[in-house]
């Protein structure tokens, strides 16, 4: 039968070694980190992602312009899939009118149902270049919420692996500290009995 007695490593007795010690402490380390410091290290992280999606954000919805131009007819080729998305968009031939500049027409990404004179939304940059939508605030979330995520896991598995690898060490250490007053005691209880 085998008795648990808890708090056995604080308190002071002539079985609790330095090891014991060390052990109960690296518990109580672990706990407050994986209590405090991962969902800290989660929130640091997607804060900081956050942030980065939001200026990239910016800086894509200042570079790119949407336009709704009418889809004229679809350019042969593969189907290419959207980011984020289970459509896959195809290359199409646009048409659209700009104030100043009349009609234009360019090929763009429209997405899959597209049929010829429909309007969609089609995004350029400052070249003329067809491109993806800059982000949505959806996506930055779910960019900041995985992020998040990820650094809180990562570093509770670091701090478990660490509390793993020392709880090892430590085993080893008492083990060997057992062998050694083994050898001392081990001889008068041998020769009583002889």
């Amino acid at each position: 039968m085998r008795i648990r007695v808890r708090g056995w490593h604080w308190r002071r007795n002539p079985l609790r070694r330095r090891c014991d010690v060390v052990e109960a402490w690296t518990l109580l380390v672990a706990a407050v980190l994986l209590a405090v410091g991962a969902p800290l290290a989660g929130v640091a992280a997607g804060r900081w992602a956050h942030d980065e999606a939001r200026t990239l954000q910016a800086v894509q919805r200042a570079e790119r312009h949407r336009v709704r131009a009418e889809a004229r007819a679809r350019v042969a080729g593969t189907p290419v899939p959207v980011p984020g998305g289970r459509q896959h968009a195809y290359r199409a031939t646009v048409r659209w009118s700009e104030p100043g500049t009349g009609r234009r027409t360019a090929a763009a990404q429209v997405p899959a149902d597209t049929r010829p004179g429909d309007v969609v939304p089609v995004w350029f940059d400052s070249r003329g270049r067809s491109v993806a939508p800059p982000p949505d605030d959806t996506a930055v979330w779910q960019h900041t919420l995985t992020l998040g995520a990820c650094a809180a896991g990562g570093t509770a598995a670091a701090v478990l692996l660490g509390r793993w690898a020392l709880r090892r060490a430590l085993l080893r250490h008492r083990l060997a500290e057992w062998e050694r007053e083994w050898a001392v005691t081990g001889p008068e209880w041998t020769r009583r009995h002889a």
